[in-house]
């Protein structure tokens, strides 16, 4: 990964080249931000320049041995930990050095811009959700040890540092605190409170702000090779995500299809067309529970723009103009005496097709809910 493959982010691009320049790379850092900003690409771009045997002022050379071994991710003094779980293959004791393989080969799939629920979908964990565990720090402890085979620097990536258990954290403190010579930690997080203090407090922040709008719209007409206005909408709706900028302009058809029914499941509640909303419920009972789950995230979204648009803050919605306008004029229907109820209505409904409740009973319910709380005064 070079600093050209990264999305933006020029200026702090700039600024980690110049550490380097300078010799001052703090010997652990903590990359924050939110999710498709590019922090991993970010990361794994630094390490490479870092380590690369010709590098300009501008990025690593790309074609160096070093760079080469980089770019499979398989260089042998880089090291990964990152969250791990139980799955067909590993049936016990999970740590990051058994999962190696799948997370070279996702990692590079996904160009580093991916989630962690994309990762947990990819390993196959079902339900299950992802640790850092002891037996990760273990290992890690134990490969440090060693010299560099090659490199001039040893370098450790923690991706989502802020799911590494007490005992971990523990067991990596002294050493983030007083590595040994020429090693570095990037820890890469996006819940900064959800990070254990003891280990926020040992590195340097490096904040990691959304995309800009100019480089997504940029990066995604490059990809797509298409015009600006092709990619507009994904832009706009993506708030700087480039993950959710990808997803939405690859399916905008089926985020289309969540606007549209939508707003006609709202207008049928509000008119309380009790045979057309038994037809609707039977209906999206068909399309599947991962859609239905997006259908009802849908709701949230929409619910939480209500209340932008209520306190004169409608500016910070980001919709194509038809979908705007919706979300505009419903706002009237969103106010303080309904809002939590319609939230969690929606919360519980999304948590009943995860429990694989019968999907037209519960739509039903849920309608008959919905049109109560459309009704309620503000």
């Amino acid at each position: 990964m070079q600093f050209s493959n990264v999305i933006g982010q020029q200026a702090l691009k700039q600024r980690l080249i110049q550490s380097v320049a300078t010799n001052r790379v703090s010997h652990a850092q903590l990359f924050l931000g939110p999710e498709g900003s590019g922090k991993l690409a970010l990361a794994l771009a630094y390490a490479q320049y870092i380590n690369c045997k010709n590098r300009s002022e501008r990025d690593s050379c790309g074609v160096c041995s070093s760079c080469i071994k980089y770019s499979k991710l398989s260089h042998p003094d880089l090291h990964f930990i990152f969250p791990t779980t139980t799955n067909k293959k590993v049936k016990k004791d999970p740590e990051s050095v058994l999962f190696l393989d799948e997370w070279r080969h996702f990692a590079i799939e996904k160009e580093a811009y991916f989630t962690a629920n994309q990762w947990y979908d990819y390993l196959g964990v079902e339900n299950k959700q992802g640790t850092i565990y002891a037996r990760d720090a273990n290992e890690i402890i134990r490969k440090l040890q060693f010299k560099a085979f090659e490199a001039d620097y040893k370098i450790t990536i923690i991706w989502m540092v802020e799911k590494i258990n007490p005992t971990a954290a523990n067991k990596l403190l002294k050493l983030l605190e007083e590595p040994p010579d020429k090693t570095i930690f990037i820890l890469i997080a996006e819940e900064q409170e959800q990070i254990l203090p003891t280990v926020r407090s040992r590195a340097y922040l490096v904040k990691i702000p959304k995309i800009t709008d100019k480089d997504m719209l940029q990066a995604l007409t490059e990809k797509f090779q298409c015009r600006e206005a092709d990619v507009r909408d994904a832009m706009l709706m993506a708030q700087g995500n480039w993950i959710d900028a990808l997803s939405l302009y690859e399916n905008t058809e089926e985020e289309k299809y969540y606007y549209q029914t939508f707003q006609q499941w709202m207008r049928l509640c509000f008119k309380v067309a009790m045979i057309e909303l038994a037809d609707f419920s039977a209906n999206i009972a068909t399309i599947g529970r991962e859609k239905q789950k997006a259908f009802l995230q849908y709701g949230l979204q929409l619910f939480r723009n209500g209340m932008l648009f209520n306190n004169q803050i409608g500016q910070l919605v980001r919709l194509p103009g038809d979908e705007y306008d919706f979300h505009a004029k419903f706002a009237a229907f969103v106010h303080g005496g309904n809002v939590l109820q319609m939230v969690k209505l929606m919360e519980d409904s999304i948590l009943h097709i995860e429990r694989n409740a019968n999907p037209s009973i519960l739509f039903m319910d849920t309608s008959l809910k919905m049109v109560k709380l459309l009704k309620m005064k503000g």
